[in-house]
């Protein structure tokens, strides 16, 4: 081990001296007294190779005039002017490396050293590697940034001593500092400190064990308990975040009575929230596929609606419908395999003692509060709080909604819903509704006479501490996102995997498997989306129509591939250690982080491998879509019967 790391090491030391392609770039001014020392040229922050970049030229304070300047590069020139105290970009496409010369190739102004498109893929799959195998969580994500930064410094221009120190110091002032900067990050942590703490606040009014007794009528046994929470997490399915914190939260305890291992728990809340959320008419994620779908549609000029290329697009996606289904099957045959088996067994014969985990387990103690003492138990303490947040949401959803998108009276109430929501503002509508939530459980608590008013803010203070471990988590695991999108990770991915020539019949499992290496590899499904949707339809558009296939065999590849950029995002989202979504599961469900990860990966692949093979390429050479879900379905019945390990009841 000590070997590979110190190879690693070495390979960032090493790689930055190796020789480069250069690429001159030649400055000519049109005026001769202009001397090398009044143009001041700022280099990009970061250039990776093959990606257009910008740098800035300028005019130095002497200079008070108008200057026209030629830019001469390998293939084309172009005359520009700049004027006092004004900078003008100049775009250029980085090799290895840019020389920028004054005049001529004799006088260097600048070098611009541009990254490998390949040493992108470094960050994240650091971390990933670090964090499986040391089943550290932190060190991992803090490595990946770490490698990330330092490559950037190096190729910026630092030797290795400075490149070292600057960059500890870009992770905090340039990575940390914009992912906090963002609105929707710190809506998501207004949201979890919010949640926290009512939760917190109702277990300690009583109010959770209120659920746990009224749901100990209906969930006596593990597979039934199993079952409460899988279905809780598809009633739930108008947006993933809300589903994991208020489905984790409320079961946890059950779970624990019941010894459903927490690892069992988290697996159910992960992989209920994205697919449900995914496939859903009416979610937060609608608007954003929509939009994407539109953009397709209009850069090809089809004569389609996005709304009903989504429609069409439903019934090719396996990987999520599948997921939700595999579920169900290992709740009813009572039966596990992998790691999670192990997880499964340790639970039911321990229970969940979590006093003996390792120091990555998330610092979430709230299973351990205990409800005050002399009180009267009332379900409706929780239960009350809990539908504020649920309907509080779907409300602020329909708000927000509507401010930018008016119901039409021209078209259909499901449409029109759909279209609501799709123009919602999420992060808004979870915000009110977890302040909602927050304000009803003090009123029941203080009102009731169940706290003082002191007893409940601390016990509101203390919610909010326990969400800090998962909080630092998210904001590592958003800055080496930040970190991929500046080093333009998921282009190189995309680039080598789409360059591939294959037949038009498997560019939806290449699509699908694209978008899980890119969804693992940020730790987004969202931003797997972003990224994909302008790429690959209009790609697997032309692909089609070259191949000379008729408009309905080309349109219905384009609904697989629209359906197979979501699923593969989903499959990578669950796979990956540094994905905001399994994290907030671990914390949800007080569970190890990469003991989830590795319980649920399995199972995630397993379906993924089953989606693909027996649905996706199937599906494009035309067979029917029911015959393949029910051999899907089929396939997946033998594989939990041949592989998984039964309990007793």
């Amino acid at each position: 081990m000590i070997k590979k790391l110190r190879t690693l090491f070495l390979l960032f030391v090493l790689l930055p001296g190796t020789v480069f392609a250069a690429q001159d770039i030649i400055i000519i001014p049109s005026d001769s007294t202009l001397t090398k020392a009044d143009l001041i040229v700022e280099k990009p922050y970061i250039a990776v190779e093959g990606i257009k970049g910008r740098f800035t030229i300028r005019l130095s304070e002497q200079i008070t005039r108008i200057v026209s300047l030629d830019i001469i590069t390998d293939n084309n020139s172009q005359r520009i002017e700049i004027s006092p105290g004004q900078g003008f970009e100049v775009p250029f496409l980085p090799e290895r490396k840019n020389e920028i010369y004054f005049r001529d190739a004799g006088t260097d102004l600048i070098t611009i050293k541009a990254v490998p498109q390949w040493m992108s893929i470094l960050p994240p799959l650091i971390a990933i590697v670090i964090a499986l195998i040391f089943k550290e969580v932190f060190t991992a994500l803090f490595l990946g940034i770490f490698s990330g930064t330092f490559i950037i410094s190096i190729y910026g221009g630092d030797s290795f001593f400075p490149g070292l120190l600057h960059a500890v110091q870009r992770i905090v002032d340039t990575y940390i500092l914009e992912s906090l900067s963002d609105s929707g990050h710190l809506s998501i942590i207004i949201f979890s400190m919010l949640i926290g703490a009512m939760v917190n606040l109702i277990t300690r009014n009583g109010g959770m064990q209120g659920i746990v007794n009224f749901l100990s009528k209906y969930a006596g046994t593990s597979r039934s308990g199993q079952f409460i929470t899988w279905l809780l997490g598809v009633l739930i399915f108008f947006d993933d975040y809300a589903n994991t914190l208020v489905v984790g939260n409320t079961m946890r305890p059950v779970a624990d009575r019941l010894k459903i291992s927490r690892e069992k728990l988290a697996y159910l809340v992960d992989s209920t929230a994205a697919p449900i959320a995914s496939i859903a008419f009416v979610t937060t994620w609608i608007g954003a596929e929509l939009s994407y779908i539109q953009d397709g549609i209009t850069t090809l000029g089809l004569d389609e609606t996005p709304y009903i290329v989504f429609l069409h697009s439903l019934k090719y996606s396996f990987y999520p419908i599948l997921a939700l289904l595999f579920i169900l099957f290992l709740i009813w045959r009572n039966r596990d395999f992998g790691p999670m088996y192990h997880a499964e067994k340790k639970a039911r014969l321990q229970g969940n003692d979590k006093s003996e985990d390792d120091e990555s387990t998330f610092s979430n103690n709230l299973n351990d509060l205990d409800p005050e003492k002399n009180i009267r138990i009332r379900a409706y303490n929780a239960l009350l709080p809990v539908f504020v947040v649920v309907a509080g949401t779907i409300a602020g959803l329909l708000v927000t909604g509507l401010e930018s998108n008016p119901w039409n009276s021209e078209l259909g109430f499901a449409l029109n819903l759909s279209n609501v929501i799709g123009s919602s503002d999420s992060y808004r509508a979870l915000l009110w509704s977890s302040m909602g939530g927050v304000l009803t459980a003090v009123i029941l608590t203080v009102g009731g006479k169940i706290l003082t008013m002191k007893k409940a803010i601390d016990s509101l203070i203390n919610g909010f501490r326990t969400m800090l471990t998962a909080i630092l988590i998210l904001i590592m695991a958003w800055s080496i996102a930040l970190i991929t999108k500046h080093m333009h990770t998921a282009d190189f991915i995309s680039r080598v995997i789409v360059e591939v020539s294959i037949p038009p019949g498997f560019v939806p499992a290449l699509t699908f498997i694209l978008a899980a290496l890119v969804a693992f590899s940020t730790g987004t499904s969202w931003g797997t989306m972003a990224i994909l949707y302008p790429l690959v339809l209009p790609a697997s558009w032309l692909i089609t129509q070259e191949t000379g296939m008729e408009y309905q065999q080309s349109l219905d590849i384009f609904h697989i591939v629209v359906s197979t950029v979501l699923a593969g995002s989903v499959l990578g989202d669950h796979c990956s250690p540094i994905s905001d979504t399994t994290i907030l599961s671990s914390l949800a469900s007080s569970c190890n982080h990469i003991q989830h990860v590795r319980t649920q990966l399995p199972y995630a692949l397993t379906v993924g491998a089953v989606a693909i093979f027996i649905g996706i390429i199937p599906a494009a050479f035309g067979v029917p879509v029911w015959i393949l879900f029910i051999i899907s379905l089929l396939m997946l019945l033998v594989i939990i019967q041949v592989f998984g390990k039964r309990y007793e009841h």
